[in-house]
């Protein structure tokens, strides 16, 4: 499921230490990204836009390790094998929002039925955390639909920024003839610099825009 960092054999030892021992610094990334082909492939599919946009995040997450990083016990760090979706169900009827989280898994087709089988039993649950047994190796992705964003940013009131990736994104628009979404990561800087969130910003890219390929 895991298995345990080895800091003398790391190339970001030095950088890791640092950020999270003299400069605790997170920072966000917000780009945007272009879901005209997507859309198009959901469409042609009758698929659903949110828990299809899941899966391609999770799928990319779970390429890189740099986003798979947590803290154990004794402040030991570990790197898990795989990595799970916690995401949000907004309620129409009081404007409040629970997590979810659903298991992952390469095939796509599979871990639209585990969303589906989800959903149907926890969306009308409300509270917090929805779905029992939440694992460990999980990471949170949300959606502000009602808004097209240029900036975002997750703070925590112990000033240590998260290790695993905060993942938002926002409403789509059309512009010079392609739709167009806001997307952030926020992420601690002990694990991944700028070029880990480009690269896994432009993988997403890729990804979707060769959606039909994956089904």
């Amino acid at each position: 499921m895991f298995h345990i960092i080895d800091f003398e054999k790391w190339e970001r030892k030095e950088h890791f230490k640092y950020y999270t021992e003299k400069l605790k610094c997170g920072y966000s990334i917000t780009a945007k990204i272009d879901v005209t082909l997507f859309k198009k492939s959901l469409k042609n599919n009758n698929l659903k836009f949110y828990p299809s946009f899941i899966y391609c995040v999770t799928y990319n997450i779970n390429l890189m390790p740099e986003f798979r990083m947590s803290w154990r016990k004794n402040n030991t760090l570990i790197l898990y094998d795989i990595v799970h979706p916690n995401y949000t169900i907004f309620h129409e009827d009081d404007h409040t929002f629970s997590d979810i989280w659903s298991e992952y898994t390469d095939d796509f087709y599979k871990f639209y039925d585990n969303y589906k089988c989800d959903i149907q039993k926890y969306s009308n649950t409300k509270g917090m955390k929805t779905k029992p047994n939440q694992p460990e190796n999980f990471y949170c992705i949300s959606c502000v639909p009602w808004l097209s964003f240029t900036g975002y940013s997750t703070y925590t009131s112990d000033s240590n920024p998260p290790l695993m990736p905060i993942i938002t994104y926002g409403k789509y628009n059309k512009e010079n003839g392609k739709w167009v979404m806001p997307f952030s990561v926020t992420i601690s800087h002990a694990v991944a610099d700028g070029y880990h969130v480009s690269k896994l910003i432009n993988s997403i890219q890729t990804t979707i825009d060769k959606f039909d390929m994956v089904l």
